[in-house]
């Protein structure tokens, strides 16, 4: 078998350039939550759930390091996807989810 046969093709690594977002973004089937728990809950949950959309978003963009999601990043994907601009407490929550789940 020659040499050139056994070499590795060169590819490109998405981590040195963006890679566009797949749209347009449709979320699931919104489910009702479960009745009689405290107001706190849900604001909790729905901030959470946002956080892992935006965090999802982010990674599928290529920025994979919190540090890299600035405030102004985070909001701009959220403005890309289609959900509402999250507060300061939300794009903490980002980076969070960023930096805990590598």
């Amino acid at each position: 078998m020659p040499a050139a046969a056994l070499k590795p093709k060169p590819t490109q690594s998405t981590a040195k350039r963006p890679v566009l977002l797949d749209l347009p973004y449709a979320p699931l089937e919104k489910r009702p939550l479960p009745p009689g728990r405290p107001r706190e809950w849900y604001v909790t949950h729905n901030r959470r759930l946002k956080a892992m959309r935006l965090a999802i978003a982010l990674l599928d963009s290529g920025i994979y390091l919190p540090n890299q999601a600035r405030n102004e990043t985070i909001r701009a994907t959220a403005e890309l996807i289609g959900v509402h601009p999250p507060s300061d407490t939300t794009c903490h929550m980002v980076r969070a989810f960023m930096r805990y789940n590598r």
